[in-house]
């Protein structure tokens, strides 16, 4: 299993073919406390960069976009009933939704950790 970042502050797993992607610690701490949540349709097609979900808070709404192309499998429906998860475990259990890999090629583009960690520096 691989964790990847976006500069937009996602976080994609790629577990395979697949990816689980959701939103950093440091954008849930920008956000602050998350009040809502809403998450693409199963079998939606996502292009790269496309605005896929939106998380709001009490400060702000943010779109959280497609790191890369592919097909909604999957969406995490707890998020739906219990937003703040984003705040208590960001990259673990509120996760946002999962994609099947179009093009494999588009990964080459994120960061590793180390890259994402100077980044948000």
């Amino acid at each position: 299993m691989t964790t990847l970042y976006t500069s937009d502050h996602e976080w994609l797993r790629i577990e395979g073919d697949v990816a689980t992607i959701g939103i950093t610690d440091y954008a849930q701490s920008q956000l602050g406390d998350v009040v809502f949540v809403e998450l693409p349709k199963v079998g939606r097609s996502l292009k790269k960069a496309e605005a896929a979900a939106v998380v709001e808070s009490v400060k702000a709404a943010s779109d959280v976009y497609a790191p890369i192309t592919g097909d909604v499998v999957e969406v995490n429906e707890a998020l739906a009933a219990e937003p703040a998860l984003v705040n208590s475990d960001a990259g673990g259990k509120a996760w946002f939704f999962k994609l099947k890999i179009a093009d494999k090629s588009e990964l080459g583009g994120l960061m590793d950790e180390a890259a994402y960690a100077a980044h948000t520096a």
